[in-house]
């Protein structure tokens, strides 16, 4: 392809809006440009990247089994109401009514379209297990797009769907799916790890995440130091055997704490460390009031406490309602003369506690010399607390660290959650009717692209894998108004296409420094540049992620081109 011809509008200066380094060298490079907030047109550049990582992702899906189809991205209300998700999934689903008022949305996920269409088609245990995938657009309301192609409200997906008879078949194609996605991220060369994860709106239990180690990731990774365990912190459960206190239970006092609201706050003026204090927050747990108890040093985990209840909804309950409840607002929230209303669950570390502080439910004032059992009541002690640095893996071998991840797989076995709901049941070898089984299996294809960017980058551009890359050659003629540099250049060119190589040659009439500033942005793996030696049939190559380079004669540079992609 001639560069001249090509949609590739290249900027010097960093856009304002991109903070880190894949939004800025995807936009710089024009590999993309933003249309609106957090939606984005892949030109051709990204484009050709964006169809090498499918391909992979193809090649993968169809090696373990699945089979391609595409369903459609907008979606009749009733397959949501069906599984309860239109009124449970939340503000990020894109909501839309046609002319005749009916209701739709537009598809963030396929999990009822699938179920839907195997559950008309399969009716017997003989098409089972089938697993079927797609590559498309999705669409999610974000509140806060940004990061470019990390959040966004349209991105492209691969979303994969297995439909078992048993427990024991759904395991087969997890691991299948799970092997797959481990190659796919392995082929694109990715930093990664899979992760223990959360379910959220998917449902269903078992799950991993496949996280692309990087310091601009959103997700926090606890993994040990010792062995390979590694979980969303979200899901890594805390082990820590705490001990019981040794001092001796004092009377409770209440005392006044004027205008202290923080943990911190009253920690300082009633002069103890942050453990000796309890942290008090009120969340609403579908529609049962809770009041979750840490020590003042631990936070929440409302993903803990959402599994505790297996709950669909857990949101922090509004100042208003806990004035309502308790007659005082944040800050002043403690255990102790909490109304029937209100449950009270605390974390296992609460348990050992004796002579600490909490809030009295009155402004401004604390108790001091609470001891847990004594002076409140415990619903249930549970690990509902965040797991941190320096606590023990919860595999036993070592102690956990953090690091931080860009979520681009998530794998999940949904069991029998869709299939219950709508319906989903086929014949078995006795002829008897039962419920099927199913996995969920997601790849964000443009987030890969962008993650693959954020490891693959320096201060000049970016620095595409071999098979990433959107051509193979660059091909520089420095100056194309002399006869001789022009007519190697377009020797080059035409023997290269004919030998099956994928070359860019930029063919424009501008500065060297410009051309080479751009080739350098593109990240493309091997450049080959006609300069002053043209008439000598000599050449310059160079490997962009090394720097190192040669001059070699014209005519061994396809054989170099094809032995250095072998």
């Amino acid at each position: 392809m001639k560069q001249s011809q090509m949609l590739v509008p290249t900027l010097k200066e960093i856009p304002a809006d991109a903070e880190i380094k894949s939004h800025q060298l995807l936009v710089r490079a024009g590999y993309i440009r933003q249309i609106a907030s957090g939606i984005y047109t892949y030109l051709p550049l990204g484009r050709r990247v964006l169809r090498k990582v499918e391909d992979i992702v193809r090649e993968e899906m169809d090696k373990a089994g699945a089979h391609e189809m595409l369903m459609s991205a907008l979606q009749p209300a009733e397959l949501w109401e069906e599984s309860g998700r239109w009124y449970t999934y939340g503000s990020e689903l894109m909501r839309l009514n046609d002319r005749h008022d009916r209701e739709f949305a537009l598809g963030a996920t396929h999990e009822e379209v699938a179920t839907a269409l195997v559950r008309d088609a399969v009716k017997s245990y003989k098409r089972l297990p089938m697993t079927v995938y797609q590559i498309q657009n999705k669409f999610r309301d974000e509140k806060r797009p940004r990061f470019g192609l990390l959040r966004g409200r349209e991105f492209l997906m691969k979303d994969a769907y297995s439909f078992n008879e048993s427990q024991e078949s759904l395991d087969k194609s997890y691991e299948l799916m799970f092997e797959a996605y481990s190659n796919v991220f392995t082929r694109c060369g990715l930093d990664f790890r899979a992760v223990i994860a959360d379910s959220g709106q998917m449902g269903g239990k078992d799950t991993h995440e496949f996280m692309v180690l990087s310091d601009v990731g959103e997700d926090v990774i606890a993994y040990s130091d010792t062995s390979d365990y590694a979980a969303n912190i979200e899901m890594a459960p805390v082990v820590t055997k705490y001990e019981t206190s040794s001092e001796s239970p004092k009377d409770l006092e209440k005392v006044e704490t004027p205008d202290k609201k923080t943990m911190q706050e009253v920690a300082d003026y009633l002069d103890h460390e942050l453990a000796k204090g309890l942290k008090s927050i009120m969340f609403k747990v579908d529609e049962q009031f809770v009041m979750v108890v840490t020590r003042g040093d631990h936070e929440v985990n409302d993903v803990k406490l959402k599994n505790l209840y297996d709950a669909r909804i857990v949101e922090l309950a509004t100042e208003e309602d806990t004035r309502q409840l308790l007659g005082t607002g944040f800050g002043s929230l403690g255990p102790i003369h909490v109304p029937e209303e209100v449950e009270v669950v605390a974390d296992f570390a609460v348990e050992k506690l004796v002579n600490v502080s909490c809030g009295a439910n009155e402004e401004g004032c604390h108790f001091t010399n609470v001891s847990p059992g004594r002076d409140f009541t415990v619903k249930e002690y549970a690990d509902l607390r965040f797991i941190e640095e320096g606590d023990p893996s919860p595999d036993g071998k070592g102690i956990i660290k953090f690091a931080r991840g860009i979520e681009v797989g998530h794998v999940f076995k949904l069991g029998q959650f869709y299939a219950e709901k709508m319906g989903a049941s086929f014949l078995d070898d006795q002829g008897k009717s039962q419920t099927m089984t199913m996995g969920s299996y997601g790849i964000g294809v443009s987030r890969t692209l962008a993650a693959i960017v954020e490891q693959y980058n320096d201060d000049r551009g970016i620095t595409w894998p071999k098979n990433l890359a959107p051509y193979q050659v660059h091909l520089l003629s420095l100056n194309p108004k002399k006869e001789e540099q022009k007519e190697l250049a377009d020797e080059l060119y035409e023997q290269l296409l004919d030998a099956g190589v994928e070359v860019l040659y930029d063919d424009r009439k501008e500065r060297a420094g410009v051309k080479f500033a751009d080739s350098d942005l593109f990240g493309i793996p091997l450049r080959v540049t006609v300069g002053k030696r043209a008439d000598e049939k000599v050449v310059e190559v160079k490997e962009r992620q090394t720097g190192d380079q040669d001059e070699l004669k014209a005519d061994t540079v396809i054989d170099y081109v094809k032995n250095w992609y072998k």
